[in-house]
């Protein structure tokens, strides 16, 4: 890093340290207990990113929209109750940081930043999203998490280039017909919301690596979901689920299953399928029995099947030559299989 300027507001006594680091002039001032801005920040019309994270900022200057050669807007972790409608001018942004602030609602302007390839609004109080959003179709990362939205603009469908998108902790009832054109999706987070259903065309999200859908009120999952050839992970814990969708069984690239926090009595022979799974959760659930079919996970290194209501366990657990550990404890199991004792001796951990 080196100094190339430093600016002086007489009016405050703040001193703007402005740098250049890999090429890229930018002021960094998170972390400074600011309770403001000088409108001066305005004359650092070459500045191309801007920190001011973790302060005590309840508004941003007008004058901010000077910057208009701003690539980089971070302003997360402060107190502020609104944005100004300048930001709009912008149009250089591709990320913008707005998260962990007060905001109830965000400007019309700030969707001509047509360039943004990051946007977080997370942590605030937003209740709805413009539908103007979609007008940012370069984004590859939206984060409008932990706010109060109680549904998505049907724009969002226009995001055809989003890999990562979180909208976990909101008061969403139901995903609007366009996400089914979220094709680029690698990562889709929407847990603790209101949905009590999901819909089959969350099957065409076929690039998908990560789903984490737990604590919702979902009662089933789509047969479609097994067209997610890629996906690694699956976390629908703490949802109603009485059964998974034998379909669950085309996901050969699973590594990770989460269902603990559900009300299954049985689970799909076709589990056997998932040739790459490491990890099967299924506690706190209704399971009287599992399928001999568990036996094909050679990959499976954890398996938690606490609280449940079972009664004995296949034998086809012992073929698990991989698994490091296993955990049995709170079920009605009549007597404890000897095979245990093999899998202990074999280093596997066995809680009962």
């Amino acid at each position: 890093m080196t100094m190339s300027r430093a600016t002086e507001d007489m009016h405050n006594d703040i001193v703007l340290p402005v740098t250049t680091r890999r090429g890229q002039t930018m002021l960094d001032l998170s972390g400074q207990q600011l309770s403001a801005l000088p409108e001066s920040i305005g004359q650092l019309i070459a500045l191309e990113a801007l920190d001011v994270d973790e302060n005590q900022l309840t508004a941003l200057p007008e004058g901010i929209g000077q910057l208009t050669q701003l690539k980089t807007l971070s302003v997360y972790g402060n107190q502020l109750t609104a944005l100004p409608a300048s930001l709009g001018q912008l149009t250089r942004l591709t990320a913008l940081s707005v998260g962990k602030n007060h905001l109830a609602s965000l400007p019309e302007s700030l969707w001509q930043l047509t360039n943004l390839h990051t946007f977080n609004v997370s942590d605030n109080h937003v209740s709805s999203l413009s539908k103007h959003l979609g007008n940012l179709t370069h984004l590859r990362m939206l984060d409008v998490g932990h706010n109060a939205l109680t549904c998505l603009p049907e724009s969002i469908g226009n995001l055809r280039r989003l890999t990562f998108l979180y909208v976990s902790h909101n008061a969403l009832t139901a995903l609007p017909r366009s996400f089914e054109h979220l094709s680029s999706l690698l990562y889709l987070n929407i847990t603790d919301n209101q949905l009590a259903s999901l819909p089959e065309y969350i099957g065409n999200l076929t690039d998908l690596i990560e789903l984490r859908l737990y604590n919702n009120r979902l009662s089933s999952l789509p047969a479609a979901l097994s067209h997610l050839s890629q996906l690694k992970e699956l976390h629908v814990m703490h949802n109603r689920l009485v059964s998974l969708p034998a379909s669950i069984g085309h996901l050969t690239s699973l590594k990770k299953l989460s269902v603990q926090g559900n009300r299954l009595t049985a689970l799909p022979e076709s589990l056997g399928n998932l040739a790459c799974l490491t990890d099967l959760d299924v506690r706190n659930n209704q399971l009287t029995a599992l399928p001999e079919s568990l036996g094909q996970l050679r990959n499976l290194r954890y398996l938690d099947l606490r609280a449940n209501k079972l009664v004995a366990l296949p034998a086809s657990i012992e073929a698990l030559t991989n698994l490091e550990k296993l955990d049995v404890r709170w079920n009605k199991l009549s007597a404890l299989p000897e095979w245990l004792q093999r899998l202990e001796q074999r280093g596997c951990t066995v809680f009962v």
